[in-house]
């Protein structure tokens, strides 16, 4: 996987490799063009963590996620203090351990 400085450079890089939709993140699942995916309706297919040095503000994860149905798009998601209640579900799935 390629290495990314800073979180914009990762989704435009991933956008010009056709992920050009935004995923939001909701407790239960991902929204995205007024579709709901719950966790088994996905895969992510890449992830890039930064973390910042002095900011907790600036600590990220940055997801590159196809839906079964062939949408592909990101999802920037915050981690640490920040981060969204997630369901243990969702939380399985964004840990995103490859089989």
């Amino acid at each position: 996987m390629p290495a990314y400085d800073t979180v914009s450079q990762a989704v435009n890089e991933l956008k010009e490799r056709g992920y050009t939709l935004d995923f939001n993140l909701k407790s239960n699942s991902l929204e995205c063009v007024g579709q709901k995916f719950n966790p088994n309706d996905f895969e992510i297919t890449e992830f890039y963590r930064f973390e910042g040095n002095s900011d907790p503000g600036d600590e990220a994860v940055v997801y590159a996620i196809e839906s079964k149905n062939g949408l592909k798009g990101v999802l920037v998601n915050a981690f640490g203090v920040y981060s969204e209640a997630l369901s243990d579900e969702m939380i399985r799935k964004l840990n995103f351990q490859k089989n």
